[in-house]
């Protein structure tokens, strides 16, 4: 590729195309395959840092992103417009500037694979400077530049192909005065709470030591994953350093379109019913299932963790988004971006309605028209589609392309409501009144007592109540050992929730056998009823309880049992894991089913009966 090559594919923004400028065009050869180079060069952020770029701001302001540095002590000030890329190929970003050496600056990434393990690499800037004095100091500064990319390219290759990326890892900051013995105060107090002893050191050497780009906002899956520990004991040691000072809990209302954080909530009850997006111009609603993640970070008295950023990187803040490309009003622009087969998702930026495009490589027709005025419903293509975006409209539109299914790194509220050392750490958080939280897939467990009428009757109200008080002693903790949390109590019954149907499986079995036929101290017998769907969360008095159609369902499944037998809708049964590990048990299981006038179906129930009632 020649630099007129190059503009020729990606031309300069029309209303600046006639202007005179310096430009700079460098082509590199890495000995890495095309996806391996991209999450290197699209972390435009980091790669910047590692070039000595100086740090970059960045504010929403009246609709626009506004960005501002200061190289050599220099204030320049620009309008981030936002980029054009197609994942793996190319990136293009323009900037304005209100202040500074230029006018307006250009950059083109382009990677052209070689082979499976080499990539050429071919950059362009332009720059239409400000004055001569600007021009002279730009082109010293693009010459320095040059030689980073030089110096850095080969360095990073030989790193990655090593898998260990040091030079785009920045140790962090020091630790406040006096975090040092506060820290070892809260790891004896995490210690002593019976916590993973190796996700307190992991965690609290990363807290002195780990890079400002990553310790920002805390992922608890990520790091369970790169520290190859499990999530749960990481989770757990987490929100007890919470508690203890270390760190704070965020729950971050996340934007369906770029899938960024629109908003840090430090509590449960500052979530909203709406939230909105200032980057990409639109409001949307928090009771869907990805609208909200919790993140923690450091406690500032610990050590302060700014947010640094060197380059606004929009294609890897953006990963799920594998095409954005804005197409001028009446124009038409064809690309072929490397899509793998799977589901995506079409919109234009700002707009709301969405079309899918199936990619399959059993697909005959790797083609497809997207005009911006034309409903796009559901359409499939083979792998590479070659993509025409037709711009019918009178302004430029930009054409969205991304993977449909979010990613499984988030931690989702249902997974922490439905925890009970969450609930008994903060059980001072509760939600909006207006909030109806999504939670996700939860399997539902109710348990009852059967015969209590008759247990009052026989031993008077005092005494049944402190057997039904010491029976939830015994339900609360089996339920809290297997992962799940109680979400009320109705009387004589419990509801609790599990994220794992399987665990929501045993915990029954537990219960049962906790009060089994031969158990003398406690007369105590249960019917339990279990069900998995999805959920919501809502605010009930000052509790968090959970509704909808799943909750419903459990509860009326109570209706098929009796005594030491356990019903489950289809839903628990078929779920990963749990039939086999019925059949495993020798489980009696019968067929039977609930129907009812308010069902639009009838519901498909395995009836587990575990012990024989002995009087009858």
């Amino acid at each position: 590729m020649t630099k007129e090559q190059c503009l020729a594919e990606h031309p300069w923004p029309k209303e600046y195309a006639s202007e005179r400028r310096l430009e700079w065009f460098w082509q590199f050869e890495v000995p890495l395959a095309a996806s391996e180079l991209w999450r290197l060069v699209a972390d435009s952020s980091r790669f910047n840092r590692a070039l000595h770029v100086s740090e970059m701001k960045f504010e929403e302001r009246d609709g626009k992103r506004w960005g501002s540095s200061r190289p050599g002590g220099i204030a320049h000030e620009w309008i981030e417009v936002p980029w054009n890329w197609v994942a793996e190929r190319w990136m293009e970003s323009v900037r304005i500037y209100t202040r500074g050496f230029s006018r307006v600056v250009y950059a083109v990434f382009v990677l052209t694979p070689l082979g499976d393990e080499s990539t050429r690499l071919s950059i362009y800037f332009g720059a239409i400077p400000s004055g001569v004095v600007s021009g002279a100091l730009l082109k010293l500064g693009f010459a320095g530049l040059y030689k980073d990319y030089v110096r850095l390219l080969p360095i990073l290759a030989e790193e990655v192909r090593n898998r260990r990326p040091s030079s785009l890892v920045v140790p962090g900051t020091e630790l406040a005065e006096g975090a040092e013995s506060r820290l070892q105060t809260i790891r004896d107090s995490l210690v002593k709470r019976s916590l993973d002893t190796r996700c307190i050191d992991l965690l609290i050497d990363w807290i002195r030591h780990g890079d400002d780009q990553d310790l920002f906002r805390i992922q608890v899956r990520e790091r369970a994953r790169a520290w190859d520990v499990e999530e749960e004991a990481l989770l757990r040691v987490c929100l007890h350093a919470t508690r203890l000072g270390m760190l704070e809990l965020s729950w971050d209302e996340m934007c369906p379109h770029c899938r960024g954080v629109s908003k840090h909530n430090g509590s449960l009850g500052a979530l909203t019913a709406a939230g909105h997006c200032a980057v990409c111009q639109i409001d949307f609603g928090t009771d869907s299932a990805e609208a909200v993640e919790l993140t923690f970070h450091v406690h500032p008295s610990i050590r302060e963790v700014p947010q640094r950023t060197f380059c606004s990187a929009e294609p890897s803040t953006k990963e799920h988004i594998r095409v954005q490309r804005t197409v001028p009003a009446g124009s038409v622009i064809t690309t072929t971006p490397p899509l793998r087969p799977g589901r995506y998702r079409l919109r234009l930026a700002g707009e709301q309605r969405y079309g899918y495009l199936d990619v399959s490589a059993q697909a005959e027709s790797c083609e497809l028209e997207w005009r911006s005025n034309s409903e796009l419903s559901e359409v499939t293509t083979g792998p590479s589609p070659t993509l025409r975006l037709c711009n019918d409209q009178e302004s430029a539109v930009t054409f969205v392309v991304e993977v449909a299914q979010w990613g499984d790194l988030a931690l989702r509220p249902g997974r922490v409501l439905s925890l009970q050392e969450f609930r008994d750490l903060f059980s001072e958080e509760y939600l909006g009144t207006d909030v109806q939280l999504a939670i996700g897939e939860q399997t539902i467990l109710f348990t009852d007592m059967v015969g209590s009428t008759a247990l009052y009757a026989q031993h008077g109200d005092a005494l049944a109540f402190r057997e039904v008080r010491r029976h939830f002693g015994d339900v609360f903790t089996i339920v809290g050992n297997r992962r799940g949390a109680v979400v009320k109590t109705i009387g004589d019954a419990v509801m609790a929730a599990f994220t794992n149907p399987l665990d929501a499986v045993v915990a029954a079995k537990e219960i049962h056998e906790c009060f089994h036929p031969e158990r003398s101290d406690n007369q105590t017998r249960l019917r339990i009823s279990l069900n998995t769907g999805p959920c919501i969360a809502v605010k009930l008095n000052t509790d968090i309880d959970y509704f909808g159609h799943t909750v419903n369902v459990a509860a009326k499944l109570q209706s098929l049992v009796d005594a030491w037998q356990v019903a489950m809708s289809t839903a628990v049964y078929e779920a990963p894991g749990v039939s086999a590990w019925l059949a495993a048990q020798h489980a009696a299981l019968e067929d039977v089913t609930y129907d009812s006038k308010s069902l639009r179906t009838a519901v498909r129930v395995k009836r587990w009966t575990l012990y024989r009632d002995q009087e009858s």
